[in-house]
């Protein structure tokens, strides 16, 4: 049976998946930054949601939104370089939009909220090559899903569908934000790790709540 609405039970494994994922392609996000970056984004990453899980070990949120104000300061603690304020600051405005257990407006509400965060600390918009191509698209899906009645579960998966989809077409793109932008063209013909970074972080959100 689908679940209606996503308590804290998803958001905590949310976030057991996320570090799994993240270990898992830790090298891949290493050199996709490496190409067009400072090569630590797969480090950071791996440090940042090692630490996640750490702290929620044993904890017993009653919602949600708990576990993405957890998982925000940690982040801003623990993660260098942009990933740190920008996923932290997502998480952060999440956690606010997050008013208990959330149904497909719930989650839409949380993604748009994510995004606006990442908007307001890295004045990025779409096209830029940057984390916002992921987020972006997959906020816009999971309200579409929402406005078509669907539920979380639908909702999170077409918005880590779009995330994907989203962090695809960053390759072809020229960076114009972050370290990638000094590279002018040449930042074109490679994924922005950012980007990846969030759509697997999305795919583990959803992938959480089918396992309910």
């Amino acid at each position: 049976m689908t679940a209606t609405t996503l308590g804290a039970d998803w958001a905590l494994d949310w976030m057991e998946r996320a570090r799994a994922v993240v270990s898992a392609n830790r090298i891949e996000l290493i050199e996709l930054d490496r190409a067009i970056g400072d090569g630590d984004h797969g480090e950071n990453m791996d440090r940042g949601f090692t630490a996640v899980a750490a702290k929620l070990a044993g904890v017993t949120p009653s919602a949600p939104g708990e576990v993405l104000k957890t998982v925000a300061t940690t982040l801003m603690s623990t993660v260098g370089g942009a990933a740190g304020p920008l996923y932290g600051t997502a998480f952060l405005r999440g956690s606010k939009a997050a008013d208990g257990a959330l149904d497909a407006g719930g989650v839409a509400a949380v993604l748009e909220a994510a995004l606006e965060g990442i908007q307001a600390r890295g004045k990025a918009e779409a096209g830029e090559k940057t984390m916002v191509d992921a987020w972006l698209p997959a906020a816009q899906a999971a309200r579409s899903a929402a406005e078509e009645g669907s539920g979380p579960v639908e909702a999170l998966r077409a918005a880590a569908d779009a995330a994907a989809a989203g962090a695809e077409a960053t390759e072809p793109m020229v960076a114009r934000k972050g370290r990638a932008s000094y590279l002018g063209d040449r930042s074109a013909g490679h994924r922005d790790p950012g980007a990846q970074s969030s759509a697997l972080l999305l795919a583990a959100a959803a992938e959480a709540a089918e396992a309910l």
